[in-house]
């Protein structure tokens, strides 16, 4: 398998909705494939096929409890219960992370690599990468969901948040280089 540029923002493409997958060949399954291997090589959690530029319904994850990843295809949250907040980073977003608010639980539907249709409900962190990389597909990137601006933060190398003063609020620390006072979109 082969390892894939991992695009990110602001690349058009992160913003546009993937297509369904119809028949699943050889090589939307090599694609998927190959997204494990840019998955484990980048260190992420889940990666959405647009991601790395290809406009199809197609995520892979892998909790780090997990032996193998996950490869699902037409991937579709059927319901969603409770909000919390939970921190998020992205692979295409690298060096930040931010506060969000996330499903406490899911129901989860699509195909599988073996091409059955699979659905289970899902919690914790499996509930949450599910919802970025479904989000990922639909064009709605994890700092659309900030809880405040002021929750993305760039990482130290202590991965702990910005302290809350006047000085890292209004630095020019951000990498979208939008107002504090406006919801990314």
């Amino acid at each position: 398998m082969a390892t894939l540029p991992i695009l990110e923002i602001p690349h058009p493409t992160l913003r546009k909705r993937a297509k369904k997958v119809r028949g699943l060949n050889k090589s939307m399954k090599k694609l998927a494939y190959d997204m494990v291997d840019t998955m484990h090589e980048a260190g992420g959690v889940g990666l959405a096929a647009n991601q790395v530029g290809h406009l199809w319904r197609i995520i892979v994850l892998q909790m780090p409890e997990e032996e193998e990843a996950r490869i699902y295809f037409n991937p579709e949250i059927i319901r969603t219960a409770g909000i919390r907040e939970v921190e998020e980073g992205c692979l295409s977003l690298p060096g930040y992370r931010g506060l969000v608010n996330r499903s406490v639980w899911i129901r989860f539907q699509a195909i599988d690599h073996s091409e059955t249709t699979i659905k289970f409900k899902a919690e914790n962190l499996l509930s949450q990468a599910l919802e970025h990389e479904v989000d990922h597909l639909n064009g709605i990137l994890y700092t659309d969901h900030l809880v405040t601006h002021e929750k993305l933060y760039r990482i130290d190398e202590q991965e702990s948040p910005p302290e809350e003063d006047e000085e890292n609020v209004s630095s020019n620390k951000n990498p979208l280089n939008t107002p504090a006072s406006l919801k990314i979109k």
